[in-house]
């Protein structure tokens, strides 16, 4: 063996041996070919869903959250590559900013001010009120895509929809498209492959999640 082995050698002898994993839930289901509905019309949230902390909670047969933080509530079911993602949401908030998140890791969270995602972004009246974003991983990236200005409306209820089709993605709110990118290197796969909603600061209510393959 070289010197130098034997150096390494000598280094590592009585050292504990830290092994770091970047590691994703494993063993979720998937959404099944009949996919995945969930009206929130019970008093918990249940197994079917992984709380990274906030203040996720279900109340009069709906979703809140306020001042989550970057802290997702992550549905714990795999994604097929192509999906229809549709759901309802009202912010009660001037701010507006609804955010969520489409093909992450079933598990991230904000650890500090800052958070890159693991999953394409897409955020309806963002940065107050002013922007609609379309990111993959990191909604202050270069690559975010910013669709035209549609403000949100307080204590409005929208009906929003997501499509991945191939290497696109794009947003629906109603029946106006918000925001749409073509990825060259789509995400996908084990570590992208979970939908999840997520908040800032806004106080936001969701319902009626409806999650077709395609």
């Amino acid at each position: 063996m070289p010197a130098n082995g034997h150096r390494l050698r000598a280094l590592l002898r009585g050292t504990p041996l830290l092994l770091v994993c970047a590691c994703t839930p494993q063993g979720d289901p998937s959404i099944g070919p009949d996919g995945f509905r969930d009206n929130f019309n019970r008093p918990k949230l249940g197994a079917a869903w992984n709380k990274t902390g906030g203040t996720w909670q279900i109340k009069g047969g709906q979703l809140r959250i306020k001042g989550a933080r970057n802290k997702p509530l992550w549905l714990k079911r795999t994604l097929p590559r192509d999906a229809r993602i549709e759901f309802d949401v009202r912010s009660r908030s001037k701010a507006g900013d609804i955010k969520v998140e489409a093909y992450g890791d079933g598990e991230s969270k904000a650890e500090s001010s800052s958070y890159t995602a693991t999953s394409y972004v897409v955020i309806f009246g963002g940065w107050g009120n002013t922007k609609n974003v379309l990111a993959r991983m990191d909604e202050h990236g270069d690559d975010r895509v910013v669709g035209p200005v549609y403000p949100v409306t307080p204590e409005r209820t929208y009906h929003m929809k997501i499509e991945r089709r191939g290497a696109t993605i794009t947003a629906w709110v109603d029946d106006h498209q918000l925001v749409s990118m073509t990825d060259p290197d789509p995400l996908g796969g084990p570590g992208h492959d979970h939908f999840g909603f997520n908040n800032w600061q806004s106080e936001l209510w969701f319902d009626n999640l409806r999650i077709t393959p395609l």
